[in-house]
């Protein structure tokens, strides 16, 4: 195993003896581009991982392979001590108790607020109209937008409609919460309403996998960060030592470039 495997299958920062989401030489192919190689990669419970990288270098990938929305061709994945890679049952328990959050944000228009919140949880979790109205205005209140509850989607800008997304992925009470890029769709005024909502969620101890370019919230949320290149993992590091003094000479690129 190299440097990098090493670093990133070391205990997590927090219950590493029970871990939240454990990743063990993956692989994952799209016909013969090699989109995954050998990840191994540990997040222990309340862990926030923020994941980084050129484009396309299979951060979305990996995180879309954690609840199964794309199939690995190798290797082992474990999330909330659940093997993903035994299928069947495993998978649906686990999208049930994963939270994701896309780059575009996915609702319904033509249902309002509130009933974007409150159709899974009716749907999957079997609670009552009147108990999940209640939960969806608490997470509504959470991502300060409880005034829009009876608009629809295209009423509400798209930084709110990001916040909606992520209240609706937390009405399912998920363990672990998995981010795409999620402020990469929105305008720039935009962005700092949806990343203030979720320093808000790490702030509550919420185990997050959070692909992204906004080095700020990584440097001031994250538990340790993530860099990826070409499919491997080539260097997981807390944030100062990413930034300060990053290892590996394709990271130093990287942070130069976007500096």
């Amino acid at each position: 195993m190299n440097m990098a495997s090493e670093i990133a299958s070391a205990p997590a920062l927090r219950g590493a003896s029970d871990p939240a989401v454990r990743m063990e030489d993956v692989n994952k192919w799209y016909g013969s581009f090699h989109a995954l190689k050998n990840v191994n990669l540990t997040v222990g419970r309340g862990e926030r991982i923020v994941i980084c990288g050129p484009s396309g270098s299979g951060k979305s990938t990996m995180i879309r392979c954690i609840n199964q929305l794309e199939t690995i061709h190798s290797g082992t994945i474990v999330v909330d001590g659940h093997d993903l890679t035994a299928g069947g049952k495993n998978v649906d328990l686990i999208r049930q108790e994963t939270g994701m959050v896309f780059q575009q944000f996915n609702l319904f228009p033509h249902m309002t607020v509130l009933e974007n919140c409150t159709l899974a949880p009716m749907k999957v979790r079997g609670i009552t109209k009147a108990e999940a109205e209640e939960t969806a205005m608490t997470f509504l209140r959470r991502v300060r937008i409880p005034e829009q509850a009876a608009k629809y989607p295209a009423q509400l800008s798209g930084g709110q409609q990001q916040r909606v997304a992520i209240a609706r992925a937390l009405c399912m009470n998920p363990k672990i919460m998995l981010f795409d890029e999620p402020t990469s769709a929105l305008d720039p005024e935009m962005v700092k309403e949806v990343l203030d909502t979720m320093v808000d969620l790490a702030n509550e101890g919420m185990t997050m996998l959070c692909v992204t370019h906004e080095m700020g919230f990584a440097r001031s949320v994250a538990d340790r960060v993530v860099f990826m290149d070409r499919g491997e993992i080539l260097e997981v590091a807390t944030p100062d030592t990413f930034f300060d003094a990053p290892q590996h000479e394709r990271t130093r690129f990287f942070l130069g470039q976007i500096s």
